[in-house]
């Protein structure tokens, strides 16, 4: 039996950041991950589908530059096993300098199969097939996420596929159906559809991108729709059927009895991911299991005290950035330091086209909270900036206390959001008022600067729109 201060099931980004933030602590942790160290997000998520987003962007850009008074002798042509070449050593790239970074910090990392089989034991069954058994005085779960798959449209790797198939397909499909209007549906639809794909998106609630203002799916929803998109909203895709020229036909339940039917050649499932819990042994040992969560409290512990949950399996929202901030916290506190999940917001960020980041409370949720408030718009069309880049789609919102102007809220919609979101955070972490970033000088000609306008269109002093 090998002693430990640490066990940490899972390398992914709440995994990886915990073990090297306990090897800066002085810890002596052992990481384990049975697949490949990164995790969902390095390997098949978040990275290589903007890796594919940034392509299909630039491919769009290139094709789409004439206004620009630049123009492409020939077609703009795309070579997908180049790009899927270009991908995978990005992904390889940042999973070798995990690897470097664990080993730096003196965490140990070990490649096997976990299972918890007590309060201060965990049981691994290696690679090579042998059964190792470790002992800790905490055990940190990890384990992160897998993609939901719908029973009448099970996985075939080929024509049904989930989202880690869908950033690896070495041939664009003339016709994609796309099941879930959410992040990673909208996501993936978009890169298709840029590449040429015929997209239909079926959402089952009244919304794309359920849980985001919907003055901001909308701009999202117009742009797809503009570019080809077919959006079928409160509708759920029924099943489906093979055709003899190897084409799919799926049956779209409308509601109130109504059907319709859609053929097209692949079919992306995108509904979600649920968390990896259970089957860990962690009930047996006491550990509370809810429909595969692993609740924790601020301090990341679980039920049982010498046990910690982080990342998605913890709980909503599932976003790599919470995961990694929850491995820090939980270090820290195995360590012997006070901390804490204390955080005011946590920001979201959207690869779609326009680009889509939130922070904090959106215009709805302040109002069903029975809050007053006020809201600050800002058009993209109206920045120089985004003028000369060509990309004036969306705005920046920013909603607060309608008495004391604080900070409740921040919404983008348009080119590089998700870049610019963290400038919300920040005001939301710091309780910033409208006019702390109102009078916050911001360099001009940037995209940055709405947000500046959007917060002194909320105090009524715009200077580049109308005021309201």
């Amino acid at each position: 039996m090998k002693n430990y201060d640490a066990v940490v099931i899972g390398g992914g980004p709440g995994g990886y950041v915990c073990s090297i933030r306990l090897g800066q602590l002085k810890q002596k942790v052992v990481c384990i991950e049975k697949e490949e160290v990164g995790g969902v997000c390095l390997n098949w998520g978040c990275v290589p589908s903007k890796a594919l987003i940034s392509a299909s962007h630039t491919f769009e850009k290139m094709k789409d530059s004439a206004i620009m008074g630049l123009t492409v002798e020939g077609t703009v042509k795309h070579d997908v096993g180049k790009m899927q070449e270009w991908k995978g050593g990005i992904v390889k790239k940042l999973t070798g300098g995990v690897r470097g970074l664990l080993r730096g910090n003196g965490a140990e990392l070990v490649i096997g199969e976990a299972r918890v089989t007590g309060p201060n034991t965990v049981e691994v069954k290696t690679k090579e097939g042998t059964v190792e058994t470790f002992q800790a005085k905490a055990i940190v779960i990890a384990t992160g996420a897998t993609t939901i798959e719908i029973p009448t449209f099970k996985f075939d790797g080929k024509q049904i596929i989930g989202a880690k198939e869908a950033v690896s397909l070495k041939e664009i499909p003339k016709r994609m159906l796309v099941i879930g209007g959410g992040v990673i549906g909208l996501e993936l639809g978009c890169v298709y559809q840029k590449f040429g794909s015929e997209i239909t998106v079926v959402e089952a609630t009244p919304n794309l991108l359920p849980g985001i203002d919907t003055d901001v799916s909308a701009v999202v929803e117009k742009k797809m729709v503009k570019h080809g998109a077919k959006i079928m909203k409160n509708a759920k895709a029924a099943g489906y059927e093979k055709n003899a020229d190897g084409s799919l036909s799926v049956r779209i339940d409308l509601g109130e009895g109504k059907f319709d039917t859609v053929v097209c050649d692949t079919v992306l499932v995108a509904v979600g991911m649920r968390p990896n819990g259970a089957g860990l042994g962690l009930e047996e040992v006491g550990v509370k299991v809810e429909r595969g969560f692993v609740p924790s409290d601020k301090q990341g512990r679980t039920n049982v005290p010498s046990i910690y949950s982080i990342g998605d399996v913890s709980g909503q929202p599932m976003l790599a950035h919470k995961a990694s901030k929850e491995g820090e916290v939980v270090a820290e506190v195995i360590a012997g330091h006070k901390a804490a999940k204390d955080w005011v917001a946590i920001p979201g960020a959207i690869f779609t086209d326009p680009e889509v980041a939130v922070a904090g409370l959106t215009e709805e949720q302040a109002k069903a909270k029975g809050l007053d408030i006020r809201v600050g718009k800002f058009p993209f069309a109206a920045l120089g900036r985004a003028m000369a880049v060509n990309e004036t789609d969306g705005f920046f919102k920013v909603v607060a206390d309608k008495n004391t102007h604080e900070l409740l809220g921040v919404q983008i919609v348009g080119p590089s959001a998700t870049d610019l979101i963290s400038e919300g955070a920040l005001a939301l972490e710091m309780r910033a008022f409208l006019e702390d970033i109102g009078l916050t000088i911001h360099p001009h000609p940037t995209l940055g600067e709405g947000f500046m306008e959007a917060a002194m269109g909320g105090l009524g002093h715009a200077v580049h729109i109308l005021n309201r």
